[in-house]
């Protein structure tokens, strides 16, 4: 019975990585059409500027979000989030019609397909369809912010984001309180791994919240039936990964150059550092690992297209 229990961790384990290289790539195919529709956030790719925006604008509606569950105003919190989604699936549903149909079509065929696939995060948020419908939705922002900035300014976003997101689970802990909102909401921005047989999201939720030990320092109840990973986490690697596709291309695979192939498999090792620190039983930052394996994968790759591949 032991043996099964960890065999079934195991493969929890290993599903990780499998959606991290499936948003990954799916980022980097949606590239393709996001263009083609005029998906791009930034009208320039190249100005230093946009992730000082992208930071500013994710502080001021992290601390809304924060006051919407200090003030136990969730039913709102649940209502943002809804509406988020929804309008992500409208792009990514109608980019992906855009290729094969015109644009008011694609639009319209978008929006149902987007509030489909929203109705059905909200009234049957089982672990399956929350993974696969958030790995989509990951793929599909990963692409529109990767076709919109050049990597070095991606390299700026992940740096600061990694900062960022190590100050707020380390020393001020608030992404603590906000992410022990989101699990207890059941809300759709993660994806969820089940450790058990007949895992239920919908029933079990994750079997435990995030609890202060002696000490004062928070730390996962060990009994989770299920791991969790941000959609955040899935992203803003594959970001790196979409940029240097679209914007580097030469010396790799297909759609893949060689500094997207490094960052692809740098940010896979970053997570590997992470699930090993993962059983340390604290909270851990996810985005320094993820953005720190990618962006030095990333320059691993460019040095080897620059010294290696030039004629």
């Amino acid at each position: 019975m032991r043996s099964k229990e960890q065999f079934r961790e195991v493969l929890a384990i290993l599903a990780m990585p499998v959606m991290l290289l499936a948003v990954e790539t799916g980022s980097v195919l949606l590239a393709v059409p996001m263009t083609a529709s005029g998906y791009a956030v930034f009208e320039d790719p190249n100005s230093l500027s946009n992730p000082i925006w992208f930071i500013v604008m994710l502080l001021a509606f992290t601390a809304f979000l924060l006051m919407l569950i200090k003030y136990q105003f969730k039913r709102i919190l649940d209502w943002i989030i809804r509406i988020s989604i929804f309008i992500a699936y409208i792009y990514v549903f109608s980019g992906l019609l855009g290729l094969i149909t015109s644009a008011g079509y694609a639009l319209l065929v978008g929006s149902i397909g987007a509030l489909a696939a929203t109705l059905l995060l909200w009234k049957y948020p089982e672990w399956y369809v929350v993974d696969i419908l958030g790995v989509l939705l990951a793929a599909g922002v990963a692409s529109m912010f990767g076709i919109s900035l050049e990597p070095i300014p991606v390299i700026l976003l992940l740096f600061l984001l990694s900062v960022y997101d190590a100050l707020s689970v380390y020393k001020t802990k608030h992404m603590l309180t906000l992410a022990q909102g989101v699990i207890e909401g059941r809300m759709p921005i993660m994806v969820v791994v089940p450790k058990k047989e007949g895992y239920s999201f919908i029933r079990d939720g994750v079997g435990g919240s995030i609890q202060p030990d002696e000490s004062g320092d928070e730390r996962p109840a060990h009994n989770r039936a299920a791991y969790l990973m941000g959609l955040g986490d899935l992203i803003m690697p594959s970001i790196l990964v979409t940029s240097a596709a679209v914007f580097v291309p030469g010396g790799g695979i297909g759609m893949l150059s060689l500094p997207a192939i490094g960052a692809l498999c740098g940010s896979l090792a970053g997570l590997g550092i992470l699930l090993y620190a993962v059983h340390s039983g604290r909270p851990q930052a996810g985005l320094p690992p993820l953005n720190g394996g990618a962006i030095c994968g990333f320059l691993i790759g460019w040095f080897l297209m620059i010294h290696y591949m030039s004629p």
